[in-house]
């Protein structure tokens, strides 16, 4: 088969395992190791080349540690050295020593050192997602995770050092630590210490140039070229790629390299697994089943037992240090690459790295499923850790046990406590849910109605009350997060209406399809006041702006034409002021099946703003058929809104 050839075999492959993995919910990388495995020497062998292979693996080596590097951040490592040098070193340390002890049982001590140090990394790209999506980064768990996560980054660079030495003969093994020590230490030394301010200069000429094209081939040539300065220095590629995404990091280019990188950061992470299952050789796995199996199992139980223990010790409560130990039990990407790097080295023989590789692969699968079981496990294993989470309920309850028609914050930051003062001014009652403790005691010691509480669980918003909300805000501009809370928003109280945060417009029909009521954009937003203030200051009439300004408002905002009800609304003067309602078709409603036109409350100088079905979807206008549990936003005056309830009840 030629080039060509190859090359597309390999690319069908790929995305047909993909769409695979992603039909079956599973991991993408689950794909990659496939086609690697498939298309490897050891089954199907497609490429008869192994030196191609081999360069295969070193350019998804290489390009994994530059993302890597660029993601490395020196302020994140200083506001977390609590954790990352606490806790991240006692955690690597000990697991190196440990698990370099139970290997010098099996192997001699240069190759159970190396498994050591490639048994003790845990996997970034998976851990770090599933934390996201589950909005648990800011948590007391998520806050250990990602200080232990963050020094096995920077423990990196010396392994990465130390794995090559120690695959020189006995007599030469002190030589070759020391030189590749000095050698790592001068290299690393000039690259940090002068490297930013040259990158620096560098990508200021070549960004003077504007062009895109030219651009990107720098960030290649300087990737390949540090990564090469440290082969030639007798180290390995994957240090240099390493250095040169930290000093990217450090420059005022690294959003800009981001934003470059990112349509390619997939398919490199999909380029290293691709190479790593090449390295897989099933024959051997299925010939040492037993080998492997217990390495699955013992290698991440042991390694979650010694975090967990950690955790305690440094003070962290029993249901925070289990969840941490669990969280951190698999293998991770920088561990294929050390595994790879003793393999080269021959450090360890191709039937225990097969089979160590297997285990590895296998407990990086199983995470997501231990994860989302993190909370049953924990639950039936400490014994006061439902306490604590009832106890955190009830003190949310007690907050909200009195409220009636109170709108629910999610999320207590800027905009969070802007819209509560808001409300205070307005008499409006309110109670927050925010994940940040510090933030939390602060506020709620200031006499804040806010609670710790993480508005994506389903217990914490129903303790907050949510079925007799008037309305609820999501004020943090995390989509993924928001569209979890408004899953449950919808399942559970359709009728009450929720106004979400957002950057831009951009996923506007997706958070309407989710359950969201009204969408506000940021964006919007600040080019209205941008255009109200520059219309001023060319001499607009003051009215004028403000009209301008409303009509905008008012073409992409339905409710803003109106209020919903709130606890003043009792005034004499408030009640020719167009205001909001909603009301829910009860089950023995006779207008079930009629359109909406057919309601003719126009007569009534009402309008319908919105419609959402009782499974919470929003549903259009123009043609819809009424259906029992709809729950319709009306807008009018309180008088024209009454006569208009009183004919969407009628039975």
């Amino acid at each position: 088969m030629n080039g060509l050839e190859i090359t597309l075999l390999y690319l069908l492959a790929a995305v047909l395992c993909v769409v695979l993995c992603r039909f079956m919910k599973l991991p993408p990388m689950l794909g990659y190791l496939a086609v690697g495995v498939l298309a490897g020497p050891n089954a199907l062998a497609l490429a008869q080349d192994s030196n191609g292979l081999h360069y295969l693996g070193e350019f998804g080596v290489v390009f994994l540690m530059f993302v890597i590097g660029l993601e490395f951040s020196l302020p994140k490592l200083r506001a977390m050295r609590k954790h990352v040098f606490g806790l991240g070193l006692l955690q690597v340390t000990l697991t190196v020593l440990g698990a370099s002890a139970a290997g010098m049982l099996f192997a001699d001590w240069k190759t159970a050192l190396a498994l050591g140090c490639a048994l003790a990394m845990s996997s970034t790209a998976i851990v770090v997602k599933l934390m996201v999506e589950r909005l648990e980064l800011e948590s007391e768990h998520g806050k250990r995770v990602m200080g232990i996560l963050l020094f096995q980054d920077l423990a990196v660079v010396p392994l990465l050092v130390l794995i090559p030495a120690l695959g020189a003969g006995p007599e030469d093994l002190m030589e070759a630590l020391l030189q590749a020590g000095i050698k790592a230490a001068l290299l690393v030394s000039v690259l940090l210490v002068g490297g930013r301010h040259l990158m620096r200069r560098w990508l200021t000429l070549v960004a003077r140039r504007k062009s895109d094209e030219l651009f990107v081939l720098n960030l290649l040539l300087i990737t390949l070229g540090l990564a090469w300065m440290t082969e030639l220095a007798g180290l390995s590629l994957a240090l240099g790629a390493f250095i040169a995404g930290m000093l990217i990091s450090e420059t005022e280019f690294k959003h800009q390299v981001e934003t470059d990188i990112r349509p390619f950061h997939d398919v490199l992470l999909g380029l290293f697994f691709a190479s790593i299952g090449m390295l897989l050789d099933w024959r051997l796995v299925v010939s040492h089943a037993l080998l492997v199996g217990a390495l699955f199992l013992l290698a991440p139980l042991l390694k979650a037992l010694l975090v967990t223990g950690l955790a305690r010790a440094l003070g962290a409560p029993a249901g925070v240090a289990l969840r941490t130990g669990l969280y951190l039990a698999q293998a991770g990407e920088f561990g294929f690459v050390l595994l790879a790097l003793a393999g080269t080295q021959g450090l360890i023989e191709p039937t225990l790295q097969n089979s160590i590789l297997a285990a590895m692969v296998l407990s990086m699968l199983a995470t997501p499923f231990v994860v989302l079981a993190s909370n049953r496990i924990v639950l039936k294993l400490v014994s006061n850790e439902w306490l604590q989470q009832s106890l955190q309920m009830t003190s949310i309850a007690r907050k909200s046990i009195s409220a009636q028609q109170h709108v629910i914050i999610c999320g207590y930051g800027r905009c969070g406590q802007n819209l509560a003062r808001m409300l205070e001014r307005e008499a409006i009652p309110y109670i927050a849910l925010d994940l940040d403790p510090d933030r939390v005691r602060r506020a709620s010691a200031a006499g804040d109605a806010v609670v710790f509480g993480d508005a994506g669980r389903l217990q914490a918003l129903m303790a907050a009350g949510l079925a007799r909300a008037s309305a609820v805000v999501i004020t943090y501009l995390d989509e993924a997060a928001a569209i979890k809370a408004l899953a449950h928003m919808r399942s559970h109280a359709p009728q009450v209406p929720v106004i979400v945060r957002t950057q831009d417009d951009r996923n506007l029909e997706k958070l309407q399809t989710a359950g969201a009521t009204e969408v506000v954009p940021e964006a919007l937003e600040g080019s209205l006041m941008l255009a109200s203030h520059a219309l001023a200051l060319v001499g607009v009439p003051m009215r004028r702006v403000i009209r301008i300004v409303q009509d905008q408002r008012d073409a992409r905002y339905d409710l803003l034409r109106g209020f919903f009800h709130g606890t003043d609304d009792n005034s004499i003067n408030t009640l020719d002021d167009e205001r909001l309602a909603t009301v829910t078709l009860p089950g023995n409603c006779a207008l079930a099946g009629s359109s909406i036109a057919a309601l003719d409350l126009q007569q009534l100088d009402v309008r319908v703003v919105s419609l959402r079905r009782s499974s919470g979807r929003h549903a259009g206008l123009a043609d819809a058929q009424l259906e029992v549990g709809d729950t319709l936003v009306l807008s009018g005056k309180a008088d024209a809104l009454a006569l208009a309830e009183q004919r969407l009840l009628a039975v």
